[in-house]
């Protein structure tokens, strides 16, 4: 019954569809914690919506056309993302005493169910991300790290707004600012971080780490796939030429 009512939403809105089980799914809860029901049927019913958007990643070319286009001011919170892995709140409310000069100290808000916990991160500084930081450190104008233009700290939906224009101007299409903490983690993979270095570095849970690398991102690129044969041929002709030598050159 639940179903067929989920179903019949969701031909005109999936998302919507979803929230109304999800309310219905609390009202029941609600009253199977206080003996009302036995049972809350709605506890095992998924949802028909998909909102990830962790097929969306940043190329390089992507970045440096941002680069080119986007006014100073936009360019150290791209960088930031890019290179750390964090979520937008967390580096609007950055601060100048979180960076040393080679490692960032942030304290991540991350919301668990109806919960917040804090996460403490240190992230070691990339040389890309450092020049722009220490340049940026030379003009000082607030303890926060990230300005608009008028010098003051963003708001988070000013910020989106004004990136997502600079965005739009550099004709770079269909991504967002929170696709930067994906496009981080795929990066790191790529150049041979393990997924605990990754978690290190982003924040992440364990698990999520893993998800997003083995269901949406590493076996579609191909420089991967490039790196693997690499890496063959070089371990075959290392066994070939041990063979012919009568020696196992593997070891």
């Amino acid at each position: 019954m639940f179903l067929d009512w989920r179903d019949e939403l969701a031909l005109k809105s999936k998302r919507q569809a979803d929230y109304a089980l999800t309310i219905l799914g609390t009202v029941l809860g609600w009253a199977k914690e206080r003996g009302k029901i036995t049972v809350n049927p709605c506890e095992r019913i998924g949802r028909v919506y998909n909102g990830t958007r962790v097929d969306f990643v940043w190329s390089i070319e992507d970045e440096s056309a941002f680069l080119r286009s986007a006014p100073p001011h936009l360019h150290l919170p791209l960088l930031l993302a890019l290179w750390t892995g964090q979520r937008q709140g967390d580096l609007l409310r950055l601060t100048w005493n979180a960076y040393n000069g080679s490692e960032i100290r942030l304290r991540q808000s991350k919301s668990i169910g109806r919960h917040r916990r804090l996460v403490n991160v240190v992230i070691p500084v990339g040389a890309p991300l450092k020049a722009a930081l220490d340049e940026a450190a030379k003009n000082k104008r607030s303890p926060i790290v990230l300005l608009n233009s008028d010098g003051r700290p963003w708001t988070e939906d000013g910020f989106r707004t004004s990136f997502n224009k600079a965005r739009n101007k550099a004709g770079v299409v269909g991504l967002t600012f929170n696709d930067l903490r994906g496009t981080a983690v795929t990066r790191l993979a790529l150049e041979g971080a393990s997924e605990a270095q990754i978690v290190s570095i982003t924040g992440h849970a364990l698990n999520d780490v893993h998800s997003i690398l083995d269901a949406h991102y590493l076996h579609r690129d191909p420089e991967l796939a490039r790196a693997a044969i690499h890496k063959l041929e070089l371990g075959y002709a290392k066994r070939l030429a041990g063979t012919k030598t009568g020696t196992d050159s593997s070891k």
